[in-house]
């Protein structure tokens, strides 16, 4: 096997006259697998921080897992249930749960003198994780979020600013339909952007007393619990959990408890992000495809110009598939300068696009305003491993086109 790679790197480095036909078709070659590879890592790292993004979004608003009134998760009507230190301790300590905070929904209308708008007042205590909002707050600041204090604050987004035409600072009217109608005026604290139209249009932050007061709820009453998961990969576990725990179960008002994934409540996202694994797969296909073409192509070629050197190697007793070796060795050396550049080359594009935002989408159809990128190091490796053992692997079969080279005949012609 030694000499079999000696000699296979000896041609590799060959940059005679004789190799004038194959030095172009080892070149095509090579920047064929480079550009599939570069084309590979940009897609795998692009389709995953688009789903992680989108993921954290989504989440942001409902997190992982919600536990809430069964009327309201099968009825669509808001009805509260009791949420006690009791409970919270109870869903804090199950296995996979990471942070446990309630919160309290009520639908209303923001109200200016130009313009109306619906949306879904969100209240949350204290303990509320406010990471996401700050990471997508524009201008101004949060509200106090309190289960116990309550608070004119409001945080909206850009979008519901724009259209009632207010901004940090302003003030507008609210009205409210439970039992009666109430009326409340809100100032606006800050305002935030997620690109999730959906929720955008909708959402208004607030202190999780000020919802319980519109709503005329009891003490400890809410519209329930938000449970953030240490792995969102294994949110299947904990969401057991939470079933076997609380599901069925009634609090003091009679009120049945009952959960729900955060891919439960909003099908329609995440039935979307899993079509993106189809395109990766795809994309995947196709790159390696065009990378064995290029391979397969180049190599014949530089079998076909060697027909002199297989020739004398058969004279001196090698062997066809000794001979096999030395061009699968050769072919291994191209797709490992293939590999080198297509790496060089899709990661500094990756890297200059995670840390510069060079290429912007529309946020209106995309969510993101710039391409998301994350480097998953583990799925570099795996994808240049599989590159690298496809690629070779196919290339035995071209290799057989040496055992057709007969030394006699090339002499003759010679």
């Amino acid at each position: 096997m030694r000499l079999e790679f000696s000699i296979a790197r000896r041609l590799f480095g060959q940059r005679n006259a004789d190799s004038r036909i194959s030095r172009p078709a080892v070149r095509i070659a090579m920047w064929g697998v480079a550009v599939g590879l570069a084309v590979m890592l940009l897609t795998v790292f692009i389709v995953i921080g688009f789903k992680q993004e989108i993921r954290g979004k989504a989440i942001g608003f409902g997190g992982h897992i919600q536990v809430m009134n069964m009327e309201t998760l099968f009825g669509g009507e808001q009805q509260p249930v009791i949420v006690d230190s009791a409970l919270m301790q109870q869903l804090s300590s199950l296995d996979g749960v990471a942070h446990v905070q309630r919160f309290g929904t009520q639908a209303g209308m923001l109200k200016t003198d130009n313009n109306f708008r619906g949306v879904v007042l969100r209240g949350v205590a204290e303990e509320y994780d406010t990471t996401f909002l700050s990471a997508h707050l524009l201008r101004g600041s949060l509200p106090h979020f309190s289960a116990t204090k309550s608070t004119i604050d409001i945080l909206i987004s850009a979008r519901t600013a724009s259209l009632l035409g207010v901004d940090v600072d302003s003030h507008v009217a609210a009205y409210f339909f439970t039992k009666s109608l109430k009326a409340r005026r809100f100032r606006v604290a800050g305002i935030y952007q997620t690109h999730l139209r959906d929720f955008d249009e909708n959402i208004v932050f607030t202190a999780l007393r000020t919802v319980a007061q519109i709503a005329s709820w009891e003490d400890k009453q809410c519209s329930g619990a938000e449970l953030l998961v240490d792995d969102f990969d294994n949110l299947q576990a904990p969401a057991d959990a939470v079933v076997a725990a609380v599901n069925r179960h009634e609090d003091a008002n009679g009120a049945v408890y009952t959960s729900a994934t955060v891919q439960e409540l909003y099908p329609g996202i995440f039935t979307w992000l899993s079509l993106l694994d189809t395109n990766v797969y795809v994309i995947l296909l196709l790159m390696i495809c065009i990378s064995i073409f290029t391979m397969a192509s180049g190599l014949l070629i530089i079998i076909l110009e060697r027909t002199n050197f297989i020739a004398v190697m058969k004279s001196l007793g090698a062997s066809n598939g000794q001979l096999r070796i030395i061009f699968l060795c050769f072919a291994a050396m191209l797709v490992g300068r293939g590999l080198l550049l297509g790496n060089i080359i899709g990661l500094s594009l990756a890297l200059a696009q995670q840390y510069l935002g060079l290429v912007h989408l529309d946020p209106a159809t995309y969510y993101v305003d710039t391409v998301p990128i994350i480097i998953s190091w583990p799925l570099v490796i795996a994808i240049n491993v599989a590159t690298m053992f496809i690629s070779v692997a196919v290339m035995v079969i071209p290799t057989y086109m040496v055992s057709r080279i007969h030394p006699a005949r090339v002499m003759r012609f010679e």
